[in-house]
């Protein structure tokens, strides 16, 4: 079998395009996801941890942090695809492995493999105290599904 060329990496247009779609959903409105980092198979993402989304006081509860995971994962293989291309998530792993307390999180993600239908991606996710210090609380591997523009 004849590997595929991978698609173009995505222009400036295609990174606003990633970032417009992301924040118009309810989810991602609701956690106040902000994108703080874009490029070529790489993004980062971080969120406020809010009283509202705490299980105990100032701790995160999982589908929050599950959720800066798979933005930042899948948006970053996002970058990878051609303007009027798009993803969606279909499998992943979440690995909680501390607290998620401090300000916010921010997640980082990036792409492992890519290919013409289906991308691997990862995200690590790290709570940020009042002064910057970052600690690693969850880790996840994703793959998305391309969707090419016909």
């Amino acid at each position: 079998m004849t590997p595929q060329p991978d698609p173009a990496p995505a222009a400036a247009d295609q990174l606003q395009a990633i970032q417009r779609g992301v924040l118009a959903m309810p989810v991602a409105r609701t956690l106040q996801l902000a994108f703080r980092h874009m490029a070529e198979g790489e993004v980062e993402v971080e969120i406020p941890i809010a009283p509202e989304l705490t299980f105990r006081p100032g701790q995160l509860q999982a589908t929050a942090i599950f959720a800066v995971a798979d933005f930042a994962a899948v948006s970053a293989a996002a970058t990878l695809l051609p303007l009027g291309a798009s993803n969606a998530t279909i499998d992943t792993t979440l690995k909680i492995v501390a607290p998620a307390v401090g300000t916010h999180l921010r997640g980082k993600g990036r792409v492992i493999s890519h290919a013409k239908l289906l991308s691997v991606c990862a995200a690590d996710v790290m709570a940020v105290d009042e002064h910057g210090a970052e600690t690693l609380c969850a880790t996840l591997l994703a793959t998305a599904r391309n969707i090419l523009p016909r």
